[in-house]
């Protein structure tokens, strides 16, 4: 049995790239890709800084094959339905057909293969009022409208010490605005990476003058008509207007599956899939919005960046052209991340936890400049760098390979 055809929803980067291994891969029947946003694909990662910054512009983010010509939309022979929004999944349950995809325009699409790559949406402050000038980062327009809002006003807030936070303060700052990050948590970034190098990449912020306020809650927006500054309230419990020409909310994401509610596969912060992405018979998820087993690591994740989108979905396109009656494969990626602020390049790879210990290898952090690893039990779990990315890949490849912190501190001595 083979899979003919094949639905996939979604419009970003793991859409594309399952698509295109689809094509490479052999598959001639139908591939049908729903895509609520009205643009053609698009690149995300320049979103938070070239784009926004103002030295791209949208054509360049444009996404192409990766390996065809800058007309591989065209060359995909794909069915690429822009602005249309999937309502809905049928199931249909057995091993030949994946389902049925209902449209908010009343049709709808059979697959015998359904991929599902709907990515996640920026998640919303509770009460945050429609003001102009308070905007969330995720989309194309999204972005544009921060930059027009930055080329006016002299003075950003970014609620939320993130990447994607860090990575808009940062190119507010190269443009010239006063700067002040909002942070719930003591330290930026610890749930992530701990409160040692979260304290390191926080620091980054006070060398370029840009304010961060930790432990802080943020009760409210002032403003009429359009924002003009963020109330806020310390642990001290005193209270503060932040004054703010333009607000940012960048308290992470949520997977896109309110339209699967009803469709039988399991819906917990993500589609629940099988070691291999499947989520249902003939049904698989990429990206975002993908939760699976990660046999490497031994737990369940689901990874938000650029580097998983294209894995997974190079994955399940290989599933998909190898048909149903091939064993599934696990997928066993090393996560991979990287992040630029400033003119800083931070990389992580792997799977830690915040009580991790973690060991500076290389560098310092004073230096800012270093290569940091997680051991956990005996085993490398993670290795964050910050400005030295050639030296990290050697301990991502450790990590592949399931690799002993003894394995660590060898190649640390190797490399010294």
């Amino acid at each position: 049995m083979t899979f003919d055809s094949v639905v996939v929803v979604g419009g970003g980067l793991a859409a594309l790239r399952c698509c295109e291994a689809l094509r490479r891969s052999g598959l001639r029947g139908p591939v049908r890709v729903i895509a609520d946003e009205k643009v053609a694909p698009y690149d995300r990662p320049p979103l938070s800084k070239e784009l926004l910054r103002g030295e791209w512009e949208p054509d360049r983010i444009a996404l192409r094959g990766d390996s065809l010509a800058p007309s591989s939309l065209d060359d995909l022979d794909l069915d690429l339905r822009l602005g249309v929004r999937a309502t809905s999944l049928r199931v249909a349950g057995s091993a030949g057909t994946g389902g049925t995809v209902e449209l908010d325009d009343g049709s709808s699409i059979e697959g015998d293969a359904v991929v599902l790559a709907t990515g996640a949406s920026a998640r919303p402050l509770p009460g945050a009022p429609d003001l102009d000038g308070l905007h969330m980062l995720r989309t194309l327009d999204d972005a544009l409208a921060i930059r027009a809002d930055l080329a006016a006003r002299d003075r950003l807030v970014v609620v939320g010490g993130g990447f994607i936070g860090a990575e808009v303060a940062a190119s507010a700052h190269t443009l010239g605005l006063q700067v002040t990050i909002l942070e719930a948590l003591p330290v930026p970034l610890s749930r992530v990476l701990g409160d040692e190098m979260g304290t390191a990449l926080a620091a980054l912020h006070a060398d370029h003058g840009v304010e961060v306020q930790t432990s802080v809650r943020v009760d409210g927006f002032v403003g009429d008509g359009r924002v003009s500054g963020v109330e806020i309230t310390r642990p001290d419990m005193s209270t503060e207007v932040v004054p703010a020409g333009v607000v940012v909310i960048g308290i992470g994401a949520v997977p896109n599956t309110s339209w699967l509610e009803g469709s039988g596969l399991t819906i917990d912060d993500g589609v629940r899939c099988d070691d291999a992405l499947r989520a249902a018979p003939g049904v698989w998820a990429v990206g975002d919005v993908a939760r699976w087993p990660n046999p490497l690591f031994g737990e369940e994740m689901r990874v938000e960046h650029w580097t998983n989108a294209v894995e997974s979905a190079l994955h399940v396109a290989a599933a998909v052209t190898a048909g149903p009656d091939t064993p599934p494969v696990p997928f066993a990626p090393v996560p991979y991340v990287w992040s630029d602020q400033y003119d800083d390049r931070i990389v992580h790879v792997g799977r830690n936890r915040a009580d991790d210990r973690v060991v500076v290898l290389h560098g310092s952090i004073d230096e800012r400049r270093f290569v940091a690893g997680y051991e956990r039990e005996g085993r490398l779990v993670a290795a964050l760098s910050l400005n030295d990315p050639r030296r990290l890949m050697r301990y991502r490849r450790l990590l592949a390979d399931g690799s002993s912190w003894d394995d660590a501190l060898a190649l640390a001595a190797e490399l010294a």
